[in-house]
This record gives structure tokens, C-alpha cells and sequence, in this order.
């Protein structure tokens, strides 16, 4: 029998075990209560996962998984007010949440990749109890959020908490930037190398291309963009993406002996002053299981503010079509009885070869007007009004080049000039900025040209993010390094060529400028200004006016040579420069890329690879069971050791259960017509 001591001792022990039983027990419920809750928001096929942790003690984050691999650890979303007491999605309470999904089709007026996008998605909206909201959506192919706020007066965003912390480190494709002040043509000219090995140097603008260890593949763009910045990247000594953005720019000035080069005087220290009630950019991972699915992603379409079209107008008059154009080749035409340069005779000649070959535009480029600053005023060696005339005769429309700090200066009575001389477009140039400012000139630009039914093609331009369908007469874009930049680099390689359909042109139509004849082997090949060559062989060039997204598409060498090799230019004249519906065939970043468009009754299939020879067979189960007439284009036997060297052949598909071989040179490329007989 235990005596009384014991008894006390055992009393005292239980007791004791309670106590930590019970403070445990209220340590548990203490962390349980301080760890963020967890929100799941899954893609309508289950594939994507999005898990959003928010909670009163915690910062918002969200992470992202697909096909069971994590993509995205928690990385941070928030934004800065000047003069709030804390930043929003910093230690945040949800105050409501709500659910929706949605299924629907966009009817897309100029249509870039398809004519019809399924727009499926499913939606999670958290509202805060500081007055804003964060919506987030997850799409079979890709996820996106963007921060909302319900303020009622105007307010001065001071900075946006943007982070991408990659669970592995990514192979990517950097488009490096490292100009003060994000100061840049946004030409990409890519590095490819691991997140962890470039270091805080050096930015990245969007979009920017990342493939997992296991292969998966995103690309990190923005859509929607209007009155804010644009987003860039920086890395870091991991693998962790950070958003900055360009300040508000309260005062430039012109570099000296410059007519475009700007110099910012003074910055702000906010980067937006905007109202208060107002959703922002979205922010977007698109994502697939490999290269090739990343081909038909029109997210940044989808997720962008729709046309609405004006009392009285609408967008019937907005017309895609083909461009002779005039300064890759330097007005340099020759074989003709004039003295060829920027004058009305030169002009005359575009004008007449365009109408031989059916292409709808020429443009007039730097050099027309009096001078780059006064551009209401052509040269004494042209006559607008005379060209506009002969090309309608003609069924050639003109469309003119314009520095964008004169027509900042005086957008409407500038484009008055141009719509009463009976122009049908603009090629703005020469922005190189991405601050709120130019956003809002993008616009102003856009509308002013809308209202008079002009078209703009905007070049020295950032990347696509959304314009193009608030504004359908945005035609194109430039903002990659294209053809151009043979004339003073080897940096437009065929490697190159095949990395841009899976980075820039995965945010919409991009201003290349295909169509050289004149074409090098890797060995062969030289810069030359007046007299420019491509890499690659003509096949190549010939591809791309399948392969390359432009609603207005240039036809960049000189037409004297077009003329020469009239077989090639009558092929290249057909492409259409929008389509109903396109089909990914076969592809891999930098290396190979096959893909099939349809317009209207016929289809096409354009073919690219590196400096690699490869030999594809490919199905046509895309088909409809009509028979087919098909005429190609493809490298000449010796198109290895000449690479101007094609052939084209003409036979019959006449099922679609057929396959067609693909066979490419170095460096070469392939093309085909199919028309329904």
C-alpha cells in the first residue's frame, strides 16, 4: 500500500504531464492560428493546381503545381501606397471570397493565331479587409493573377511586390537588358543559362521562356497594361525572380546632337499616379508540357480588356495584309531608268511591284517627311498626296513612318495631315521606354489612330500586352531582333529564329520583317548595310511567313531582287497574315519547329530548323477528307553549300491518313499550300 508521500508524488507528476499536455495542446492551436490558410484553386482539367496563403500575421503568397511538380514555391504578392500605413498583402485578413468558373468563346477580330479562343478558366477573387482585392485564375494552360483596389481617390503606387520563386532552378532563356532606367528597343538577343548562374546584374523583360529540370515549360508574361509600368525581371543568386519597375518620369531632355535618344532629368519616387478604383496587369505563367504547347498560348489575348466599339463605328475597316517595305534594302532598286532613293519615282516602283505580287501596303519609312522632328511635312522629293492617288488606282494602300516625340507633341492634328492626305496607317518608332507615360501614349496613340481608321505598327516598341485587343488596329509590334539586324550582326542566326516563336511571339504579333533573297551559310555569311543577306537558306526566309505571328507582314528585300526571282516572290505573295486556326506540329526551342494554319478553306504548313539538317514525317490528320492540291517550297539539293538554292513542286494529298516528308538543309526551311480541290 503506497503511503501518502507517494500518493503526492504521483498527483503531482499527473498533474504536471496535464499542464504540458494542456500548453502544447494551446501551442498548437496558437501556431495552427498564426499559419497562413491555405486557399486551393484548381485548372478545369486538375492538371494546374494554385494554393494562395493569406492570413492577418503572414504576407500573401501564392505557389503553383502541375501534373503533380511543383512549378512555383510561395512568392509574394503585394503593392505600396504612398501614404499607407502598411503595404497591401502584408499581413492582410480575408474578408470575403468568391468562386466562379466560365466557358465561353472569343470571336478575335484580327486574328493573330485563331480566329475563335475557348476562354475556360476557373476564378478565385480575396478581398481584404484594406480595401483591395487579389484575383487569381488558373486555365488548362497557364495561371494568372492580378491585385485590385477600391480606393476612392487618386493614389501613388510606390512599388508592387512581383516574385516567381521557381522551385528548381530553370533553364532559361534570358531576354538581358542592363540599359539604365530600363532605357531599351527590347530586342532580345537571348542567353540561355540556369537562373542560379546570372546573378542581380542584369534584368529581364518579358516574356520570359523557363524549362524545368523534368522539361515542363513556362513563360512569365503580363496582359492587360494600361496607365502602369511595365514589368521587368531581375535574378538573383538563386532561383528567385523579382519584379521592379520603371519610376514615374517627371523630366527628359534630349541627348545632345540626337533626335530620340532621351535622358531622364528627374524620376519620381513612385512608379504610377492613377485612380484609386482600378484593376492592374495581370500576372501570367504560361504553362505547358513541352515546347510545342506552348505554340497555340493566347493567354495575354484572353486575359486583356475586349474592343468595344464606338457609337457609329466599328473595326470592318481594319485590314491585314502584306508590306513592300522600304528600308531594309535602302530604297536601293535598281535596273530602272531613275536615280532611286526616298522620292516619288522610287515610291512609284514599290507601288507597282506590290500591285504585281498583290500585296495591300507600302510604307514609306525614316526620311520622308522635311525632317524626323517635323513630320506634317514630306521632303520637296515627294508628293504624299500624288502616291496615295496611284496606289488606290492601284489597290496599294500607304502607310508612313513616325518618330514618336514629334507626333507626342501634336498626336491629333498630326494625324489629321495624314488622314486628309488618305494614308491607311502609322509605324510609330523610336519609344525605347516602358514607364507609365508610354503606356498611356501606346494608348493615346491607338485611339487617336482608331477614331481616324488608321492602323499602328509600333517599332522601338516593348513587348505585346493586350493593346492589340482593346484596340484592333494595333496591328503589330516590333520588339524583337529581327531581320534588321543583319545589316550590322551576325546575332540573327537560324538558332535565334527558332527561339523567338517560343519567347517574344508567345505574347502576340511580332514585326520580324522576313522575305530576304539574299541568303548565307553559316561560313558565308557578313553584315553588310545597303546590300543585306539572311542566315540560312531561302526555304528559311520563305517558312517563316507561315510560322511568324504579323497581321501586317513585311516583304523586306529590295523589289529589283524580288523581281529577279519571281517564282519565289508569286509563292511567298500568298500567304495569308492572319488565321483561323492553327496547329503546332512539331517543335523544340532553338532548334526545329513545324506548324500547320488554316485560313479560310486552305492550309498551310511552314517548317524551320538550326543549322542542323533534319528530316521530319509528318501526319496530316489535321485534314479535312478532301482532296488537296499541294505546292511547296523547299531547299534545292544544294541548298547545303548555297543556300539561295529552292525548288518548288506541286503533287496531290489525296487523304489525309498520307504523310509528308520534310527534309531541311542547314540552316533550312520548308513550305506548302494546300488548296482544296
Amino acid at each position: 500500500m503506497k503511503n501518502l508521500c507517494c500518493i503526492k508524488q504521483e498527483a503531482q507528476t499527473i498533474l504536471l504531464s496535464l499542464k504540458f499536455i494542456l500548453f502544447y495542446l494551446f501551442l498548437f492551436v496558437y501556431i495552427s492560428s498564426v499559419s497562413a490558410k491555405e486557399y486551393t484553386l484548381h485548372s478545369p482539367d486538375k492538371q494546374i493546381s494554385v494554393i494562395i496563403s493569406a492570413d492577418s500575421k503572414l504576407p500573401l503568397t501564392w505557389s503553383v503545381s502541375f501534373q503533380g511538380e511543383k512549378l512555383l514555391l510561395p512568392s509574394r504578392i503585394g503593392m505600396e501606397i504612398e501614404g499607407s500605413k502598411s503595404a497591401f498583402g502584408n499581413l492582410s485578413a480575408v474578408k470575403k471570397i468568391v468562386n466562379r468558373s466560365s466557358d465561353k468563346v472569343i470571336e478575335v477580330l484580327v486574328p493573330v493565331k485563331n480566329s475563335q479562343i475557348r476562354d475556360f478558366y476557373n476564378e478565385m477573387v480575396l478581398y481584404f479587409n484594406e480595401g483591395y482585392a487579389v484575383c487569381f485564375r488558373a486555365y488548362n494552360n497557364g495561371v494568372t493573377y492580378r491585385i485590385e483596389t477600391e480606393i476612392k481617390n487618386n493614389i501613388r503606387v510606390t512599388n508592387e511586390t512581383v516574385e516567381f520563386n521557381t522551385a528548381e532552378d530553370c533553364l532559361a532563356y534570358w531576354p538581358k537588358g542592363d540599359a539604365p532606367d530600363y532605357y531599351s528597343h527590347f530586342e532580345a538577343v537571348f542567353e540561355k543559362a540556369k537562373l542560379s548562374e546570372l546573378g542581380n546584374t542584369r534584368y529581364a523583360y518579358l516574356p520570359l521562356y523557363l524549362s524545368t529540370p523534368s522539361g515542363k515549360k513556362m513563360v512569365i508574361e503580363e496582359a492587360d497594361l494600361y496607365n502602369y509600368p511595365n514589368l521587368f525581371l531581375w535574378g538573383s543568386a538563386s532561383s528567385l525572380l523579382t519584379g521592379k519597375f520603371p519610376p514615374v518620369v517627371l523630366k527628359t531632355e534630349l541627348k545632345p546632337k540626337t533626335d530620340r535618344v532621351e535622358l531622364f532629368k528627374e524620376k519620381a519616387p513612385y512608379i504610377a499616379e492613377t485612380t484609386g478604383q482600378r484593376t492592374y496587369p495581370w500576372r501570367i505563367i504560361a504553362i505547358a508540357s513541352d515546347d510545342k504547347g506552348l505554340l497555340n498560348n493566347e493567354l495575354v489575348y484572353q486575359l486583356s480588356s475586349p474592343f468595344k466599339a464606338e457609337q457609329g463605328k466599328d473595326a470592318s475597316w481594319i485590314k491585314p495584309g502584306k508590306v513592300a517595305w522600304d528600308w531594309w534594302n535602302a530604297n536601293n532598286i535598281y535596273g530602272v531608268d531613275f536615280r532611286s532613293g526616298i522620292n516619288t519615282e522610287t515610291y512609284k516602283y514599290y507601288i507597282d511591284f506590290a500591285s504585281e505580287y498583290g500585296l495591300d501596303y507600302i510604307i514609306l519609312d525614316e526620311g520622308w517627311s522635311l525632317s524626323t522632328t517635323n513630320i506634317k511635312e514630306p521632303n520637296p522629293e515627294i508628293d504624299i498626296p500624288a502616291l496615295v492617288s496611284y496606289g488606290k488606282a492601284k489597290n496599294v494602300d500607304v502607310i508612313l513612318w513616325a518618330l514618336w516625340l514629334p507626333l507626342d507633341k501634336d498626336i491629333e492634328g498630326t494625324l489629321d495631315i495624314y488622314s486628309r492626305w488618305g494614308v491607311k496607317g502609322i509605324k510609330v518608332d523610336f519609344m525605347q521606354r516602358a514607364d507609365q507615360y508610354m503606356v498611356n501614349y501606346y494608348e493615346r496613340v491607338a485611339k487617336a489612330c482608331y477614331d481616324r481608321k488608321l492602323l499602328v505598327d509600333y517599332h522601338g516598341a516593348y513587348k505585346p500586352a493586350g493593346l492589340n485587343r482593346k484596340y484592333p488596329n494595333v496591328i503589330s509590334y516590333e520588339g524583337v531582333a529581327g531581320l534588321e539586324n543583319d545589316k550590322w550582326s551576325t546575332d540573327i542566326t537560324p538558332e535565334h529564329d527558332l527561339i523567338l516563336p517560343f519567347t517574344r511571339m508567345v505574347s502576340g504579333p511580332m514585326d520580324y520583317t522576313p522575305g530576304a533573297t539574299k541568303n548565307a551559310s553559316q561560313e558565308g555569311f557578313y553584315p553588310v548595310y545597303r546590300e543585306p543577306m539572311s542566315q540560312g537558306t531561302r526555304a528559311h526566309q520563305a517558312a517563316m511567313y507561315v510560322l511568324y505571328d504579323s497581321p501586317l507582314q513585311m516583304l523586306a528585300d529590295n523589289p529589283s531582287n524580288y523581281k529577279k526571282t519571281p517564282d519565289f516572290t508569286r509563292f511567298i505573295s500568298k500567304f495569308p497574315t492572319v488565321w483561323d486556326q492553327t496547329v503546332p506540329l512539331e517543335g523544340k526551342i532553338g532548334e526545329y519547329l513545324v506548324m500547320a494554319r488554316k485560313y479560310g478553306n486552305q492550309w498551310y504548313i511552314g517548317a524551320m530548323t538550326d543549322w542542323t539538317p533534319r528530316t521530319f514525317e509528318i501526319s496530316l490528320d489535321f485534314l479535312d477528307n478532301s482532296r488537296y492540291k499541294i505546292e511547296i517550297l523547299k531547299d534545292g539539293i544544294n541548298a547545303d553549300r548555297y543556300p539561295a538554292d529552292f525548288k518548288i513542286e506541286q503533287s496531290v494529298i489525296s487523304s489525309k491518313n498520307q504523310k509528308i516528308r520534310i527534309q531541311m538543309a542547314p540552316g533550312g526551311g520548308w513550305a506548302a499550300i494546300l488548296i482544296p480541290e
